[in-house]
């Protein structure tokens, strides 16, 4: 695992991991609030074909809310970003570790809900198969 994000490759198709991913995140409390096909864009926007990739925006609102009114700038770490790509090894899904995030932000307030939300995410991707 890396110091900024959680991962994992699973063997299965991609939309499989996508409805996995989701599921997963709503059973933490997270919903999805955006969603990016990347390599739709990139062949819309400057004609490059590139392997699938999508990023989700994942939110749980009671937190949302919890770390804006502690840092009203927050938001721009807003949403949790979640990614789903395949790669040579399979299906790999990785989100952003939040504490990694709000190291930069020097607010004691938010050191207890990034832990929480840490914790929620590590479990989305330990419970992934």
């Amino acid at each position: 695992m890396s110091a900024y994000y959680f991962a994992k490759t699973l063997d299965t198709s991609f939309d499989e991991a996508i409805g996995k991913v989701t599921a997963a995140l709503k059973e933490e409390g997270f919903g999805i609030l955006s969603e990016i096909d990347v390599s739709k864009t990139l062949k819309e926007k400057i004609d490059v074909d590139f392997r699938p990739y999508r990023i989700l925006g994942a939110c749980n609102p009671p937190f949302a809310h919890q770390a804006l009114t502690a840092e009203d700038k927050i938001g721009t770490m807003l949403p949790c970003n979640v990614i789903v790509q395949q790669t040579d090894a399979g299906i790999e899904v990785a989100v952003v570790d939040p504490k990694a995030s709000m190291m930069a932000v020097e607010n004691p307030a938010l050191a207890g809900i990034a832990d929480e939300v840490q914790q929620r995410l590590k479990r989305v991707i330990e419970n992934l198969s």
